[in-house]
């Protein structure tokens, strides 16, 4: 056995031919990865992902890099949205024999990517599944927004048609906790501005290329948020606040006007 630790060894009372025996179960293990600065990576990720007999990677050019940087000689094979359905029966009939890391393209697998489907496949099979925890752009711009975060309501990726994205935005209008999204940047100035029309003027975070070398929040309302990002960049992270929040600051607001401040 290479590494002990690294397997989840069920150990029986029984004896088989005077001996004892062991039984050992592969493990699916969900790895998060650096969402942009490579040295966010925990000790206990770099040795499961130089132990484990394969990686399945979202992105093999992305994990190459990362790979590469820590000295990582483990195989890599590709599992991303359009080869689930093929590779996914492959993945879990590897996993009868040996260890599997999981790592998306950055982050957490299984928060919108096709992570989850496998994860799910793995567990209803029967195999142990462990997750390493790490960095996750959501926890990353939420801690960052200024916004609460006792609770809040993750809503992934906006649709890109903008019917549905206003349809998405409408129906969370009177939420009351924090929401966090997904946007690319060549759609980030009209899901703020769709926003604006559906939402009102609220405060929001916007977090972009977070832990890179141009990392930048913008915090304010909508209105300043569509103003300041005329030529956007980068991967955005999108913490907007929640209509009760919006209440209270309206409500300061006015006590202020009240008292002439």
């Amino acid at each position: 056995m290479s590494s002990a630790l690294e397997y989840d060894i069920k150990f029986t009372a029984k004896r088989k031919l005077g001996y004892n025996y062991c039984v050992i179960v592969p493990v699916l293990y969900v790895v998060a990865t650096p969402i942009g600065n490579l040295e966010d990576i925990t000790l206990r990720a770099l040795r499961v992902l130089g132990e484990v007999q394969l990686i399945a990677a979202e992105d093999t050019r992305t994990s190459r890099k990362l790979l590469s940087r820590y000295n990582i000689k483990t195989g890599l094979t590709s599992y991303y949205e359009h080869n689930k359905k093929s590779k996914m029966p492959v993945l879990l009939k590897m996993l009868e024999k040996q260890d599997i890391a999981l790592i998306s393209e950055a982050g957490t697998p299984g928060i919108s990517d096709p992570g989850y489907e496998l994860i799910r496949g793995a567990i209803e099979k029967g195999f142990k599944v462990e997750v390493l925890p790490g960095p996750s752009a959501v926890t990353t711009a939420l801690a960052g927004s200024g916004l609460p975060a006792d609770q809040f309501l993750y809503l992934g990726f906006l649709p890109r048609k903008k019917g549905e994205k206003r349809r998405l935005l409408g129906s969370v209008s009177l939420e009351p906790r924090t929401m966090i999204c997904f946007e690319s940047p060549y759609r980030v100035v009209d899901s703020l501005s769709a926003m604006l029309e559906t939402l009102g003027d609220r405060n929001v975070a916007v977090c972009r290329e977070m832990s890179k070398l141009h990392e930048e929040v913008f915090r304010g309302l909508l209105s300043a948020a569509i103003r300041h990002f005329n030529k956007p960049r980068g991967e955005f992270t999108i913490v907007i606040q929640g209509i009760g929040n919006v209440k209270k600051s309206l409500r300061k607001i006015k006590d202020k006007s009240k008292m002439g401040v």
